[in-house]
């Protein structure tokens, strides 16, 4: 592994894999795994390492209700983390709008939008509880693929949303 990759491990989710991404002593990223894209590479066996994060992720698809028992320390800019400190606020069952969140921040809809697909760590800050304000569900992990939407569906669907 050279070092601009990162350890990684495949989670098998109830609509597809996320490979968890480390760096340092927790998990810098949770990516969404394309359908189409043949895995070559599993990443890493379950070790101790991995363990509380894939038990975090089986309480919540089993339960929707069961908070991430822990905050994943990622990076970002200071905008950034003041979106996704809002966004990680969105309570099970419920959505915020991108406009909602701007003018609880003072900015604009469009630079939420931008900071919410941005997101390393989606699901654990579910970007997919926000929305348009006029309905719908918008991007989803900075794209409007039929899949990425698929899984933002299934996700509110998983909370009761819709």
């Amino acid at each position: 592994m050279n070092s601009t990759q990162l350890a990684s491990y495949l989670y098998p989710a109830p609509f597809g894999y996320l490979r968890l991404r480390r760096s340092g002593e927790g998990i810098s990223h949770i990516d969404f795994v394309a359908p189409d894209l043949v895995v070559k590479d599993g990443g890493e066996p379950l070790s101790a390492f991995w363990q509380p994060y894939v038990q975090a992720l089986d309480a919540y698809f089993t339960d929707a209700l069961q908070p991430f028992p822990f905050a994943l320390a990622v990076t970002g800019t200071d905008f950034q983390q003041r979106v996704w400190a809002q966004i990680a606020a969105i309570p099970v069952g419920e959505t915020r709008s991108y406009q909602d969140l701007a003018v609880a921040l003072g900015s604009h809809a469009r630079a939420v939008g931008q900071a919410c697909g941005r997101n390393p760590v989606p699901v654990w800050v579910p970007c997919h509880r926000v929305v348009p304000k006029n309905g719908g569900l918008g991007g989803f992990n900075l794209g409007q693929e039929a899949w990425l939407l698929n899984v933002k569906r299934w996700l509110l669907a998983h909370e009761g949303v819709i």
